[in-house]
């Protein structure tokens, strides 16, 4: 009888537990820390580990900081120039474009309003490797491309587009505007429809004007918005790869100018197998990521306390 008693005992107190309201809030956060371990923390820990190493097929041998000190090299820079300079235009035109988009199609005079979100939002539908195809095509050497169709129609000269430092970030520029300009409108548009009407109507009263409104009442309520999308835009601009992959068709760009330091991280590891130096990029592009979202973050003023009257 007590073995059975001993046996009961701990059954009930497991179907307590799982029933009680203490437990629920455990086992809603359940499946986002098992997901949080198995693809993002084991990741991170292995590859910290392997970037101390010199990873070969059948064989693996530690190397200390090596793969880091070789980080510094011309390829690396060309990497880390890219990437910042397309996140650095991507910030100035991801960000205001879709606010003001935003402004007009929530307002009551825009006709056709929800005609243009769904337009706007279709290209995030879209692969991202049939873009990368279809805008290879449209940005193409040849006078029939579209782009150089559209110059020489205005007595302009055919350019090759993707040979120039200069026109291929526009190209990659254009593509990321089609691509998310659509899913940045609609973070501004939830959150314009929180703003109340009431503010707008009492600054009309007052007698400012549509700018005035906009500058001292939209942006400023929109901030919490604005500084969510900076941190993924941020987060995109470095860690742009598919895109200037599919433009050049999967070959290197000519003279590095469409490296990014993901497509760096993908040469190093899996086409020449050097994971260990791989690995090293990628924490290095981790480091860099936080670095400057941080910046972002303390200088939008997330972190400052807010006084207390």
């Amino acid at each position: 009888m007590q073995t059975e008693r001993q046996t009961v005992r701990p059954t009930l107190h497991r179907k307590r537990f799982f029933r009680s309201q203490g437990a629920a809030p455990y086992l809603f956060v359940l499946p986002f820390l098992i997901s949080f371990l198995i693809f993002f923390a084991y990741p991170l820990i292995s590859a910290g580990l392997m970037s101390f190493q010199q990873i070969v097929p059948g064989q693996t041998s530690f190397v200390g900081l090596d793969n880091y000190e070789r980080l510094w090299n011309e390829d690396f820079r060309a990497a880390l120039y890219n990437s910042t300079r397309y996140t650095f235009w991507t910030l100035l035109l991801l960000i205001p474009v879709p606010m003001l988009l935003a402004v007009l199609l929530n307002s009551k005079r825009m006709p056709a309003s929800n005609l243009f979100r769904s337009t706007l939002f279709v290209p995030a539908l879209t692969s991202v490797v049939v873009a990368g195809v279809v805008f290879r095509l449209i940005f193409g050497e040849l006078d029939g491309a579209l782009m150089n169709s559209f110059l020489r129609s205005i007595g302009l000269p055919s350019q090759r587009w993707l040979y120039s430092s200069h026109l291929s970030m526009l190209a990659l520029l254009v593509l990321a505007g089609w691509r998310w300009i659509g899913i940045n409108v609609l973070y501004f548009l939830s959150a314009l429809q929180s703003i109340p009407h009431e503010l707008y109507e009492a600054a009309q009263i007052d007698g400012a004007g549509r700018l005035r409104q906009l500058r001292s009442i939209t942006v400023p309520l929109l901030k919490p918005v604005s500084v969510y999308v900076v941190t993924i835009s941020i987060y995109g601009g470095f860690s742009m790869f598919t895109e200037s992959y599919m433009l050049w068709a999967g070959k290197p760009s000519p003279q590095n100018i469409g490296l990014t330091l993901v497509g760096y991280i993908y040469q190093q590891g899996f086409q020449y197998f050097d994971l260990g130096f791989g690995s090293a990029i990628g924490l290095t592009l981790l480091a860099i990521t936080l670095l400057v979202s941080l910046v972002q973050l303390i200088l939008s003023g997330l972190f400052r306390k807010e006084e207390v009257a």
